[in-house]
């Protein structure tokens, strides 16, 4: 899927859920093309800033009502949360419709896909505008045959401790120190915010589990076309009872030379899973590495560079703390790449695409 966001002045929806950890995907938009929003639309936060809710995004302003949010001159309106199931809400049926009605494009990662809806979809053609479902998977997707180790470009992956704690921030910041030192780097997208921020790729969490692989296989080919260094996002956890399946699907499908491992610092169980009491405990970032590295292997060996963590939650000084002890119990450069230098991570990279060539 090819999408254009720099042609959009986005009005984010993001009722009832817009904070650090609930609305992951209007607050990544936020942080990588805060020009072109023009306000985000949630009702319980109403009369703050993004910066004042997130600590970033500057004076993008938080509005209440929709009307009003519709008036600050958005082309298109972006749902910025994942409601319960992915399903659309029936109070937002509403919204969108006002919307279409007006002219705008909806782009959308729902599960329930809205361009399929006989009211909201039938409205969108008779207005001449569009509905982008991103989550809706491309035809035709292959098998995996591991033609992605055949590529000449090296390949890294994230792969994380839960969901939910960086893997897509850690490749856009390591895309961006590469460029700026002059390196063809390209960001994949694996997941509809990914593919909101830069305009393409495949949300595998919604395509069919036999061809996982392929779609991986599938994106890091079309990365490779006019990149030397393929930053392919991660999705879940091996470690997840719930999403382990498409983390391998993307490890073995990728083929990849490395992989950055990430991690919250702060986290020491799997996230909130579906209500229940958290009970998974996520294993020392050593043995993670070795669960990586072994689940990879028959597929195509690989080994993990480093370790990004992910500090937001923790002051500078127990931040750097967290770094320290990351990179002594593994033997591995780590850093925050939002909070610190992400050159501990660039280096090990470049170091080894260069050897690998």
């Amino acid at each position: 899927m090819t999408l254009q966001p720099r042609r959009h002045r986005f009005l984010i929806v993001a009722d009832g859920q817009f904070g650090p950890l609930t609305s992951k995907t209007a607050n990544s938009c936020i942080r990588y093309f805060p020009e072109r929003i023009v306000g985000v639309f949630d009702r319980v936060e109403a009369g703050r800033t993004a910066q004042d809710v997130l600590g970033f995004g500057g004076p993008i302003p938080v509005v209440g009502d929709f009307e009003r949010a519709l008036a600050l001159g958005a082309t298109a309106v972006l749902i910025g949360i994942a409601p319960l199931g992915g399903q659309l809400p029936p109070e937002w049926r509403g919204w969108l419709k006002t919307a279409l009605e007006r002219g705008l494009d909806i782009w959308s990662g729902l599960h329930s896909f809205i361009g399929d809806d006989p009211e909201l979809g039938g409205l969108a053609r008779a207005k001449g505008v569009r509905i982008h479902d991103v989550r809706k998977p491309p035809p035709n997707l292959p098998i995996a045959d591991g033609r992605a180790a055949d590529v000449a470009a090296y390949v890294i992956l994230t792969v994380g401790s839960d969901c939910n704690v960086g893997k897509m921030t850690a490749q856009l910041q390591l895309r961006d120190a590469l460029v700026e030192r002059g390196h063809r780097a390209r960001f994949v997208a694996t997941g509809q915010t990914g593919i909101f921020i830069e305009g393409w790729g495949i949300a595998v969490d919604a395509v069919v589990a036999d061809f996982v692989a392929g779609a991986a296989e599938q994106l890091v080919l079309q990365g490779a076309e006019d990149a030397d260094i393929v930053l392919l996002e991660g999705q879940g956890s091996l470690i997840h009872p719930g999403y382990s399946g498409v983390t391998l699907g993307l490890l073995h499908g990728s083929c990849p030379d490395g992989l950055i491992l990430c991690h919250q610092a702060t986290r020491d169980f799997i996230g909130d899973y579906h209500g229940r009491e958290p009970w998974v405990r996520i294993p020392p970032l050593a043995e993670l590495v070795e669960i990586y590295e072994r689940a990879a292997a028959p597929v195509r060996p690989t080994k993990v560079l480093g370790i990004c963590l992910n500090t937001f939650d923790m002051t500078e000084a127990e931040a750097a703390e967290a770094v320290r002890r990351a990179a002594a119990e593994t033997g591995l450069p780590a850093t925050d790449p939002v909070r610190f230098d992400p050159s501990p991570l660039v280096d090990a990279i470049v170091r080894e695409a260069l050897a690998a060539k």
